[in-house]
């Protein structure tokens, strides 16, 4: 045979070892998706296909893939379901299907500046479950193109940043200038009685003459707050104080789109998509009941095509037509009347002119009975706080508790760690002799790991996607009590195990029922303690000090002493209901809520005391949390609202979060752990209010 006989042979060879990798890769995605998300792929060619890897939640555009997938043939539909890795094409015949999964399978994607490697599988069908469009609060109105290009460069160059006044603030998230009034936000409120030098500029006139001939308000603001947020940066959720603002309020938009999220305080969500130029009225029901924030990402989930009416009530798009937005620099100018008189509004249990109304409180959750109603608990009270709270809670996070470093600097070097539940990744540089992996359900808390270098990705604690015995490690802090049922506690320390090599180790903490142990308080009891003698508690977040409020719903019944092993119905509540807990001071029961009051409480540099609700509130090393169906710990809470209302970043009256725990007795843990085969507890220990578990793989 001659040469390039023999250099034929060896690239066909070549050849056949790529084209084997390649199946293998992609008949391992197409188990994954059936194991993880119950998609199942056929071997048979069809006009639909799964696109793995080709999701929003691995960062790629609808723009991006949608080009790559067309150059095969004509598209009848593309599905990409929000923050799933993967995506669904239809093509208009079978044809353009088996030309993409011949030739993209294996072909890496160009997408955001991230390179990913798409693997495609037929499916014989796609699901879209065309989900219900959502409305607009009631009251809210948002007019597109409000200003042109030239008014916006206007206003924009109205603001001068390099000027620094007592009106203008360096805030932790965003930068932020007062006009007419200087908004407090250390009482979330105004100084009345003592306007600012100068008034509102000039430049702002023009546009609010326009809203005033629209009808879109009967008086001209005499307040304005201007506020500019980089990639990244966000606001917490919050109602514009009732007793110093008028209705309603307007908010223009400039330099940048986002996505603002509206939530009622029942827990229904609205995200509203905020182009450039255009002017958000906030009235009524929206402007007094309906909390509104900006999630701090980089990147928003928007309509692909996105509505251009001024329709009063516009609906949002289903989720099969979003596509990821890249946020930049946007500067917003939020224009208020000053409310020289009590509020009288229609919604007093948000009203702090009208001291809130307790019949109006909704009652709390009940113990989940089911699969689906755990599952639901733990979003609505666990995990929707974490990305809503993430910023802050991250820069609230930063020491690591001394016995998890102990353990993680015990292992040999090179050893494989995965962290489950990695919230803010400050376990993952302990030991940098190990290959560190995190994984968190928060994708907010996902990303501030990211930026910081750290290898992770958004998953459930209940179903990590990594192999089974690929780590030598794993650590769970603060993650299983979110769980809030036996069966799914059990199944959080199973998947652990799965992951361990055998001999691997895994350190487990989970908060504890008793927080006085061999006659010593915990440093959650002792800061009560602190509070109440006149001192100032230390080595705890300020934000986990504060002494919440008196709980309004105690329906859960004491816990009767037990049998040392009868463990299964100790601190069941009264009539199914959960209680709400009263914070710093002992357990009452096992399932409960942990509140956490969004009180204005200003620390040097931070912005407004709006974003003091931290969820992972670390009083003690079992209140650190994690992630997933779970989610952290720490007495504090979480996005569903109920008792007691609080002030917020401008506002008024925001509702108390409450996240779901499952506090442990001694005994339970190590319990809970026997219960899954090949695994001992090698120890375990009292750790400042945690029960802690160091289990070895058999």
């Amino acid at each position: 045979m001659d040469r390039d006989g023999v250099n034929n042979v060896r690239a066909a060879a070549r050849r056949s070892k790529e084209d084997k990798k390649v199946l293998r890769k992609q008949l391992k995605a197409s188990h994954t998706l059936l194991k993880h998300e119950g998609v199942n792929t056929s071997p048979h060619p069809s006009r639909s296909l799964v696109v793995a890897n080709g999701g929003l939640g691995n960062a790629v555009s609808r723009e991006d893939l949608s080009a790559a997938l067309k150059q095969f043939g004509d598209l009848e539909s593309l599905l990409m379901p929000p923050q799933k890795p993967y995506a669904f094409a239809t093509y208009r015949s079978e044809d353009g299907a088996r030309k993409a999964h011949a030739q993209l399978n294996g072909q890496k994607l160009e997408s955001g500046g991230n390179a990913v490697t798409l693997y495609l599988s037929y499916v014989d069908s796609v699901k879209n479950e065309g989900e219900a469009s959502v409305r607009f609060p009631e009251g809210l109105t948002l007019l597109e193109d409000f200003v042109s290009p030239e008014e916006e460069a206007l206003l924009l160059a109205a603001v001068d940043w390099s000027i620094s006044t007592e009106a203008q603030k360096a805030l932790k998230h965003r930068k932020v200038k007062h006009y007419g009034f200087e908004f407090r936000y250390d009482n979330n409120n105004v100084d009345k009685d003592k306007p600012l030098p100068a008034g509102l500029p000039q430049e702002c006139l023009a546009v609010l003459q326009r809203c005033l001939q629209d009808g879109l308000i009967s008086l001209l603001p005499d307040q304005l707050t201007v506020n500019q947020y980089e990639a990244g940066q966000g606001i917490p959720p919050h109602v514009d104080t009732h007793s110093a603002f008028e209705d309603p309020i307007l908010s223009l938009s400039l330099g940048a789109k986002a996505v603002m999220e509206f939530r009622h305080p029942d827990g229904r969500a609205v995200p509203v998509v905020l182009p450039e130029r255009s002017l958000l009225v906030m009235k009524g029901e929206s402007r007094y009941l309906w909390t509104h924030g900006i999630t701090p990402r980089k990147f928003d989930l928007v309509p692909a095509c996105e509505p251009r009416s001024a329709a009063p009530e516009p609906d949002v798009c289903s989720h099969s037509g979003l596509t990821l937005s890249k946020r930049g620099t946007r500067t917003s100018f939020t224009f208020r009347k000053i409310r020289h008189q009590p509020c009288c509004c229609a919604f007093p249990s948000a009203c702090d002119s009208q001291g809130g109304n307790a019949s109006c409180r909704p009652s709390p959750p009940s113990l989940p009975c089911c699969r689906g109603d755990a599952a639901r608990l733990e979003e609505e009270y666990v995990h929707r706080v974490y990305d809503a709270i993430a910023a802050h809670f991250s820069s609230t996070r930063h020491t690591p508790w001394p016995r998890v470093c102990h353990f993680l600097s015990s292992l040999p070097p090179g050893s494989v760690l995965a962290d489950v539940g990695c919230g803010n990744g400050k376990y993952l540089g302990v030991n940098p002799q190990l290959v560190t992996v995190g994984c968190d359900r928060s994708g907010a808390l996902v990303q501030i790991c990211a930026d910081r270098g750290f290898h992770v990705f958004v998953s459930d604690a209940l179903s990590v996607p990594l192999r089974t015995a690929s780590c030598d490690a794993c650590i769970s802090i603060a993650v299983i009590h979110h769980f809030s049922t036996q069966e799914r506690r059990l199944a959080a320390v199973r998947e652990l195990v799965r992951l361990l090599k055998p001999g691997g180790l895994a350190l487990v903490y989970v908060w504890a029922y008793e927080q006085e142990y061999n006659k010593q308080k915990s440093k959650y009891l002792k800061d009560h303690d602190k509070q109440h003698n006149g001192e100032k508690s230390t080595g705890v977040p300020e934000e986990s000090r504060e002494p919440h409020a008196e709980p309004n719903v105690l329906t859960s019944s004491r816990l009767e002493s037990k049998q040392s092993g009868d463990l299964k119905d100790a601190g069941k509540t009264a009539g199914g209901k959960l209680s709400v807990h009263t914070n710093r001071t002992a357990f009452n029961s096992q399932d409960l809520l942990v509140p956490w009051h969004l009180k204005g409480r200003k620390t040097h540099g931070e912005e407004e005391s709006s974003c003091r609700f931290s969820s992972r509130g670390e009083p003690s090393p079992g209140l650190d949390s994690s992630m997933s169906s779970d989610s952290r710990t720490s007495p504090d809470s979480k996005p569903s609202p109920t008792d007691d209302a609080s002030q917020v970043p401008g506002g008024t009256a925001v509702p108390v979060f409450h996240r779901y725990y499952h506090v442990f007795q001694q005994g339970e843990l190590e319990e809970l752990c026997c219960g899954v085969n090949g695994v001992r507890v090698q120890t375990s220990y009292h750790d400042q209010g945690n029960w802690c578990v160091v289990l070895q793989k058999e």
